[in-house]
C-alpha cells in the first residue's frame, strides 16, 4: 500500500504560533526523556528501585540551505527584540511530493538560537542555517 511506505528523502515543514518558516532538510533533537530518582530501600540487596520523577525535552534544531523561505525568518527574528514569548510549534515530516508523513505539535516553545551562514571565499561550501527551539512537551495535533 502506498500509504504505508515509509518516509524517504523527507523534509520538514516548521510553523510556530501559525506564522510559516519554511522547509528543512534536517530536523534533530525531537523527543523526551523520563528522569529516574534511584532508592536504595533498607534490608533490599537485589535492586535498586528506579522511579519516575519528570520528562525532559532536548531542543530541536532543524537545518537548511539558504533558500527564498530564509527571509520568513528573517522577519520572525526581526518581531523578538519586541518580546520573547512561549508559543506553539508545528513540526511536519513531508514526503518529496509534499504529503505529509506525520506532524508533532509542540508547547511552551522559544526561539533560543539562530545560526546564519558563514561566508568564506576559499572554501566551496552551501551556505546554511539552522534553528534552535526548546520547548515543554507535545500538544495533540491533527493528520
Amino acid at each position: 500500500m502506498a500509504g504505508d511506505d515509509p518516509g524517504t528523502s523527507v523534509h520538514f515543514r516548521l510553523q510556530i504560533d501559525g506564522i510559516d518558516l519554511g522547509n528543512w532538510s534536517g530536523c534533530d533533537g525531537l523527543g523526551c526523556e523520563v528522569e529516574l530518582e534511584q532508592y536504595q530501600e533498607g534490608g533490599n540487596n537485589e535492586f535498586v528501585w528506579q522511579l519516575p520523577s519528570r520528562l525532559r525535552y532536548s531542543n530541536v534544531t532543524l537545518t537548511r540551505p539558504l533558500t527564498r523561505d530564509t527571509a520568513k525568518v528573517s522577519s520572525y527574528l526581526a518581531q523578538l527584540p519586541s518580546g520573547v514569548r512561549r508559543g506553539t510549534a508545528q513540526i511536519a515530516a513531508l514526503r518529496p511530493d509534499l504529503a505529509m508523513l506525520v506532524q508533532w505539535g509542540l508547547a511552551d516553545v522559544v526561539l533560543v538560537r539562530w545560526s546564519g551562514p558563514s561566508f568564506d571565499p576559499n572554501r566551496s561550501e552551501v551556505a546554511s542555517e539552522s534553528i534552535e527551539l526548546a520547548y515543554h512537551g507535545f500538544l495533540e495535533v491533527g493528520g
